[in-house]
């Protein structure tokens, strides 16, 4: 994930659902001049997370929390929000809602990257999911991506270029890399 998401100085990276920062730590390392913000809703993974990048002289912001659209304000710099095994853990309506408050985060022109649990084409990909995610996490919230909702949900976002980058199998079913862009603001009028 992180050679996709290619950190880069002048990057301000916003992390949802960043977890105990392991993805954090794997971008600064290889790139500690770009800026870093993790939101997640879990208070000890925030801690974890910051005790984790300080043993390392690594700087991140984290906020407990979930991403909503007043924090930040509408295009403030993001230049790439990336979010890791987050979306099929919540309803429909709310993978909508935060593909949708991405879109209005980043800048123009920047990017979304989601690694998550993406369409199950095989009949194995698809038993493996069922006997762990689902059994874990539920079939209601799980259902949608195994059926490969999620390209299409970011292009209802905003979202331009959608493109599923690469397919990971795991024990557990097929883990999807999808990239998208937010489109640069037109210019109205004739001249």
């Amino acid at each position: 994930f992180v050679q996709f998401i290619d950190p880069q100085p002048s990057d301000f990276i916003v992390d949802v659902g960043s977890g105990t920062g392991s993805l954090a730590k794997a971008l600064l390392s290889r790139q500690p001049n770009c800026a870093f913000f993790g939101i997640d809703p879990d208070k000890e993974a925030i801690a974890r997370a910051v005790k984790k990048l300080s043993r390392h002289n690594l700087k991140a912001d984290f906020v407990h929390g979930y991403l909503e659209r007043d924090l930040f304000d509408e295009g403030e710099g993001a230049t790439k929000i990336v979010s890791s095994l987050v979306l099929h853990q919540v309803p429909l309506p709310e993978k909508s809602r935060i593909l949708m408050t991405i879109h209005h985060v980043l800048q123009d022109g920047g990017m979304c990257l989601i690694a998550d649990y993406g369409h199950q084409k095989t009949w194995l990909s698809r038993l493996l999911f069922r006997l762990t995610v689902q059994v874990l996490d539920g079939k209601a919230d799980t259902q949608p991506n195994a059926d490969g909702i999620l390209p299409d949900l970011m292009r209802e976002a905003g979202f331009e270029d959608v493109q599923e980058l690469s397919r990971i199998s795991t024990p557990t079913g097929v883990i999807s890399i999808y990239q998208a862009v937010k489109p640069t603001a037109r210019l109205g009028g004739s001249s």
